[in-house]
């Protein structure tokens, strides 16, 4: 199991985060990455006067919580493999408010209470993007950060060309990649990654229903037709991905770097493992 505090407690992976930032930035203030957290929690769990507490079961606050942890495992090893471009306190920061706020898009606002936060599956990158944009300026980020932060959530859309992408700072396309990458490998190194794409497939469905899209048109027909289709996603989606647009950096998630044990690619590898050997045990609908 590649995770290595619990991704189910908010608080622990905030102290998580905040060691390894202290660690890599020494005397550095903890002030943003503490606000950005306290903010997020409050924004997913219902705390905030605006905003109703998340309700996937997928893409819950915990999804989130693993690809934060994924990220920062993952820019702890680059930094310790001293290559360039260097990322400094600052892009730390911009990377941690980045994967805390990557999937707003699902949140809905108090009034909104038709359906799940799932409906807006097709535009939840647009719609994390616009949130970044109104919340980032309360913490003081000058408009040049909050495009950086867009940037890297727009690295994590399914059909981005982070090769077209235009970026500030050449850190900036690395910081995306590394997002993009902790986005997909949290998710599919998690234990219970298997058990949840039946909830995955709920979620589609109920997105693909919103936009009126009919039955024959959905790229998956029923919780089992996802399943037969995720070692196809892993072997000729994720991998080149992580080998190509994401430009490889999963390889800082290797220990010791770069010929190591990558726990996190082990875990994925196992867990596709799993659901081919539970598809043919059981029978999903």
């Amino acid at each position: 199991m590649p995770f290595i505090v619990d991704t189910k407690n908010p608080a622990a992976v905030a102290d998580f985060v905040r060691r390894i930032y202290n660690e890599l930035f020494p005397g550095a203030s903890r002030v943003w990455i503490s606000r950005v957290f306290e903010d997020a929690e409050m924004f997913f769990t219902g705390r905030h006067p605006a905003y109703a507490p998340i309700d996937l079961r997928y893409h819950d606050f915990e999804h989130t919580l693993q690809a934060t942890v994924c990220l920062v495992e993952l820019l702890a090893g680059r930094h310790h493999a001293a290559v360039e471009p260097r990322a400094n306190a600052r892009q730390f920061e911009l990377a941690v408010a980045a994967v805390l706020l990557h999937d707003t898009g699902y949140l809905k606002l108090r009034s909104d209470t038709a359906g799940t936060g799932a409906k807006y599956t097709f535009c939840h990158v647009l719609r994390s993007c616009a949130f970044a944009a109104s919340y980032l300026p309360l913490l003081g980020a000058t408009p040049v950060e909050i495009e950086s932060v867009i940037g890297a959530i727009n690295c994590t859309g399914p059909s981005s060309e982070i090769g077209r992408l235009q970026f500030h700072d050449p850190i900036d396309r690395v910081l995306g990649c590394a997002l993009a990458t902790a986005d997909y490998l949290g998710q599919l190194a998690a234990p219970d990654y298997p058990a949840k794409l039946e909830l995955l497939f709920a979620e589609f469905a109920e997105s693909d229903a919103y936009v009126n899209l009919p039955p024959e048109a959905r790229v998956f027909k029923s919780a089992r037709h996802l399943a037969e289709q995720t070692p196809l996603f892993w072997e000729r989606f994720v991998r080149p991905r992580l080998d190509g647009d994401f430009r490889g950096v999963y390889r800082f998630l290797a220990s010791p770097y770069p010929t190591g044990n990558n726990a996190y690619i082990v875990a994925a590898e196992r867990n596709i493992a799993a659901v081919q050997q539970r598809l043919s045990a059981t029978t999903l609908a």
